[in-house]
C-alpha cells in the first residue's frame, strides 16, 4: 500500500525551541489517524508543515509522492481545519462554504447543508458574530463537505457540546464508510475518539512516541489493584507506568501483554485487574516521557514505524 504522505528527518526549530525533533512517518491512506499529545507537543506544527502553511528546518516532505509547498495539484487535495481558523471579517458562513466548494473537487453540497441544519448553524450570520461553538460547526462542515483525499482536523471540537460533538463523531464515521479517505483528528478527548481512530499517533516534545494500530495498543498495558504489598510483589521487576496507593489499597500500571501465567499469578495473589483505558495509557506515557531522558517511546516495538501527515481552510 503506498504511503499518501511521507516524511524524513523532520525538524522545525524556533529560536531556543526545537517543536519538532527529527521526526520521520508514514500516512496511509483511508485510515482514520488519532494524533495525540500533550499542548505544546508539536501536533499543529507537524500538520502545519504537511499542509504547506509552515516551513520546516530541515528534513524532506512528501505528500502524494510531491513536495506540497506552491504545489496547487496537492493541495487541492488535502483539506486542514485548524483551531485557530481565521475568516474575513464581513464573512458569513455561507461565503466560507460558497469558497470551499469552489476549491475542493470533491465537495458535496447536500452533505454540508445538512450538517449546517444538524448543527443549528446560522448562515447568514458574520462570522465574527459566531459562538466558539459555531466557529468550530463551520470548519466541521468544511471538513467533512470537503471529501478531500486527506483531511487534517486540529482541536475540531473546542466550544461543540456534548451533542454536537458526537454528531461530528457519528457524520465522520458515516462518511467515512460511504466514501474512504485518510482522516488525522487532533484531539484532547482520547477517549471521545477512541472508538473512532484506527491508527494511534503519540508526540510529546517533538518526538514521535508510537505510532501503531489502535487495537495493537489496548493491551499493551494493565492495571493490577489489591493489597498493596501483594500489589509490590507482584510488580517487582515489571515496567511500572504510574503506582498510586491509598491506606494499604494500591494500584499500579505496568507495560506489557499478560501472559496465561501473569493471570493466574494475579488472581493467586488475590489481586484484581482493571483495563487502562487508550487515555490513561497515553496520559501515563506523556508523564513518563517528560520525566525521562529522551529515549524511545517504552510502547515501541521493533516492527512499530513512526508517524506522518497536510490543506489549511481558508
Amino acid at each position: 500500500m503506498t504511503a499518501v504522505i511521507e516524511v524524513s528527518n523532520l525538524a522545525k526549530r524556533y529560536r531556543e525551541k526545537l517543536a519538532l525533533d527529527n521526526v520521520s512517518l508514514s500516512i496511509e491512506p483511508d485510515t482514520i489517524y488519532g494524533l495525540l499529545g500533550r499542548n505544546g507537543a508539536g501536533k499543529t506544527t507537524l500538520m502545519s508543515i504537511l499542509t504547506a502553511q509552515n516551513f520546516a528546518t530541515s528534513g524532506d516532505v512528501r505528500v502524494f509522492g510531491e513536495n506540497p509547498y506552491e504545489n496547487a495539484h496537492v493541495l487541492s487535495r488535502v483539506c486542514f481545519v485548524r483551531e485557530s481558523q481565521k475568516y474575513p471579517d464581513d464573512a458569513a458562513p455561507i461565503h466560507a462554504l460558497r469558497a470551499a466548494r469552489l476549491f475542493f473537487p470533491n465537495w458535496d453540497q447536500q452533505l454540508a447543508d445538512r450538517l449546517a441544519d444538524e448543527f443549528q448553524l446560522p448562515m447568514k450570520r458574520r462570522i465574527k458574530k459566531l459562538s466558539r461553538g459555531q466557529l468550530s460547526a463551520v470548519g466541521v462542515i468544511i471538513g467533512l463537505a470537503s471529501r478531500a483525499e486527506v483531511t487534517f482536523f486540529d482541536e475540531p471540537y473546542l466550544g461543540l457540546d456534548a451533542v454536537a460533538r458526537q454528531i461530528f463523531y457519528d457524520r465522520l464515521l458515516e462518511d467515512y464508510v460511504e466514501h474512504p479517505r485518510t482522516i488525522i483528528l487532533s484531539s484532547h478527548l482520547i477517549d471521545e475518539v477512541a472508538n473512532l481512530i484506527e491508527r494511534v499517533i503519540v508526540i510529546d516534545d517533538g518526538r514521535i512516541l508510537l505510532d501503531e494500530d489502535t487495537d495493537a495498543v489496548r493491551g499493551r498495558a494493565s492495571t493490577v489493584v489489591g493489597d498493596a504489598a501483594a500489589v509490590d510483589a507482584w510488580t517487582a521487576g515489571r515496567e511500572i507506568l504510574h503506582r498510586e496507593a491509598l491506606g494499604r489499597v494500591a494500584s499500579a500500571t505496568v507495560l506489557g501483554r499478560l501472559t496465561p501465567e501473569d493471570r493466574a499469578g494475579i488472581v493467586d495473589a488475590g489481586l484484581d485487574l482493571a483495563p487502562v483505558s487508550l487515555q490513561q495509557l497515553i496520559v501515563r506515557l506523556t508523564q513518563r516521557s517528560g520525566d525521562d531522558a529522551p529515549t524511545a517511546s517504552p510502547l515501541a516495538e521493533s516492527h512499530g514505524e513512526p508517524l506522518s501527515l497536510t490543506k489549511e481552510v481558508r
